[in-house]
């Protein structure tokens, strides 16, 4: 696979957002991915699986995560206003029909573009997303009242006090390893993390998370606690699987479950003993439900 081609779209007040051709396939089909937090457009679970199953696979770097501009001043970097700069890059290239799969906190930005623009997108794949946190608890109780005292604040306050909390998560020199647990990493990843590649491609995706700090953490932090997400579960009409760990700590199956039952036409698949990591050895499972026409070669 060549290198990802990197263009870029200018949207409110002259932001700048970075857009990945991650792969061009040989095939009609484009498949949109949303990353984690942390995480980056640089990234594709199996480069493998994409090439066989011939689609083009796009990203976009959320604010302040990789060669994307962090939000200024009063704007939050919202689950919302992620959807939005998706739709942008894909009406500035004049796609008329996509598949989505949003990785952990990218499945909101997922569900909230296939709300926003259901003729646009027909397929969405959840892996790992946790529910919202009222409905199936799983911020820490200290992080959850730390946030809870930022809740009102204006945009530019809780940015910044949140800048001076999570300072001490970003990684020394080049070596990300210590940044694998952000990811939820743990022992049940083990064999995900023993795929060829993997662990090369999570890290330089985390290194590309971090090259501008942890403005993109604290971003997508505040944007998706502190603020409306911006589209309601029964609103995503858009044929829906989601894809979780049993043995996920951060979003158990009990997640799934949850969103489940407010989409209106969703599926649960569930990998026995798989941690936050299922989307590295479910990622053939993700492009064979988006792109069902396809097949590999």
């Amino acid at each position: 696979m060549s290198e990802s081609q990197v263009d870029t779209i200018v949207r409110e007040h002259g932001r700048r957002v970075a857009v990945y051709v991650v792969t061009k396939g040989d095939r009609e089909r484009t498949v949109v991915f949303c990353h984690a937090a942390p995480g980056s457009a640089a990234f594709d679970p199996d480069p493998e699986q994409t090439r066989a199953r011939g689609v083009t696979l796009l990203s976009l770097d959320r604010p302040g995560y990789g060669q994307s501009e962090p939000v200024s001043g009063a704007d939050w970097a919202s689950v919302s206003a992620a959807a939005d700069d998706m739709t942008a890059m894909l009406d500035q290239r004049g796609l008329g029909s996509v598949g989505v799969v949003g990785w952990s906190a990218g499945g909101r930005v997922a569900l909230a573009l296939a709300a926003r623009r259901p003729e646009l997108v027909d397929r969405v794949v959840v892996v790992a997303t946790p529910a919202p946190h009222e409905a199936v608890p799983w911020i820490p109780d200290e992080q959850m009242a730390g946030l809870e005292q930022l809740r009102g604040l204006p945009a530019e306050q809780v940015h910044a006090a949140l800048s001076q909390q999570l300072g001490a998560l970003q990684p020394e020199g080049a070596d990300m390893t210590s940044a694998l647990p952000l990811l939820g990493v743990t022992p049940a990843d083990d064999a995900a993390l023993a795929l060829p590649g993997a662990r090369d491609r999570l890290e330089r995706m985390l290194q590309a998370a971090f090259a501008q700090g942890v403005a993109g953490m604290v971003g997508d932090i505040a944007g998706y606690c502190l603020q409306p997400w911006g589209f309601e579960p029964g609103e995503v009409q858009a044929k829906t699987l989601l894809i979780y760990g049993s043995k996920d700590p951060v979003a158990c199956s009990r997640h799934g479950t949850w969103w489940q039952k407010q989409l209106p036409n969703a599926r649960l698949e569930v990998s026995p003993g798989a941690g936050h990591l299922v989307i590295l050895p479910m990622w053939h499972r993700v492009l064979s439900f988006l792109a069902p026409r396809t097949k590999s070669k």
